[in-house]
């Protein structure tokens, strides 16, 4: 399991593997949809702004179906990649990868986990700085609270080209500062939505792999 090999990076913490019912999904069986279990039944996907960044696969907005790679991390078959380039200018941008706990969308309780570990790398000339986000019940809109949306909880990730595996506690995420409504002190594990990878850097190339996702130190 990815939690019990050692934790490398500039985010490597100390929380155990749960084991079976905490992975999420190695990509082994190259299908779009998470590992069906613990109540989970989500599935991949891609997004892009509007103003002119591409993503590959193809977002969904625009009729895409994600699919996994070839080429895992630690030689295993498959693993999610996006890439594609940020648009340039003074907007928001973004393109990212990401995944539902549940299908159709809706609130997953996480609450007996301490946080996230998954695998990650970017590929040759690939902007290395990726924002993990966690939606919870006050950030995505689906949960019928925010009044400015989107500023999820999360942690920044600074990629190479080698694998590296992360481990997130939920109690060190943060919002970023200076927006967003509510702004709460803490995520709420018990309603979270998914997991995002998201590039935002204006005119930046991104090639992003991600692997073995899992929730970490069970209560």
């Amino acid at each position: 399991m990815p939690g019990q090999k050692p934790a490398f990076g500039n985010n490597a913490v100390a929380l155990d593997s749960c084991g079976g019912d905490g992975l999420i999904d190695n990509g082994e069986d190259g299908n779009n949809q998470v590992l069906v279990r613990d109540g989970r039944n989500g599935y991949w996907y891609t997004y892009v702004d509007e103003v002119g960044s591409t993503v590959v696969p193809e977002a969904g907005s625009r009729g895409g179906t994600f699919s996994m790679s070839p080429g895992g991390a630690n030689g295993s078959k498959y693993a999610a990649n996006v890439r594609g380039k940020v648009a340039s200018g003074s907007s928001v941008v973004f393109g990212a990868v990401g995944m539902n706990f549940v299908d159709p969308k809706g609130p997953y309780d996480a609450s007996r986990y301490n946080g996230l570990a998954f695998w990650a790398r970017k590929g040759p000339g690939s902007i290395g700085k990726v924002r993990l986000k966690v939606p919870d019940l006050s950030t995505d809109p689906e949960g019928g609270v925010c009044r400015e949306c989107f500023n999820d909880f999360g942690m920044d990730l600074n990629l190479s080209e080698a694998w590296q595996h992360f481990v997130f506690p939920f109690k060190k995420m943060k919002q970023m500062p200076d927006w967003g409504s509510p702004r709460r002190h803490a995520i709420d594990k018990s309603k979270l939505f998914g997991i995002q990878w998201q590039v935002n850097t204006p005119g930046a190339a991104f090639d992003i792999w991600v692997d073995d996702v899992e929730f970490v130190g069970c209560e």
